[in-house]
């Protein structure tokens, strides 16, 4: 998947948190948002807010889908409220090969 295609599939599917997500669909948005608010920081620091607090929802929500691609559930996300540790197993959970269909349970 390319770019500008994972970038359309996030903002498509905004608010879909089912289905799964490829590692190129992940880290190509996740990329573009990091990107954007370094480059919206430079020009304002409340435009940088504003993009974040706008791409929150897709970003939870690609993230979700990218784990259902590893047979995890999305609410693998709050290992994140777990200090230092949280952070570095979200994203090796994220980093991993996606799973065969056939294998994941519903």
């Amino acid at each position: 998947m390319t770019f500008q295609e994972s970038i359309q599939v996030c903002f498509q599917k905004y608010a879909d948190f089912s289905g799964r997500a490829s590692r190129s669909e992940y880290w190509w948005f996740f990329l573009f948002i990091f990107a954007g608010c370094i480059v919206l920081s430079i020009v304002s620091h409340w435009l940088s807010v504003i993009f974040a607090l706008g791409t929150l929802v897709p970003q939870f929500a690609a993230a979700s889908r990218r784990l259902h691609d590893t047979g995890r559930s999305g609410w693998w996300q709050l290992i994140t409220l777990v200090p230092l540790i949280g952070w570095i197993i979200l994203i090796v959970l994220l980093a991993q090969e996606g799973t065969d269909e056939a294998t994941v349970s519903a």
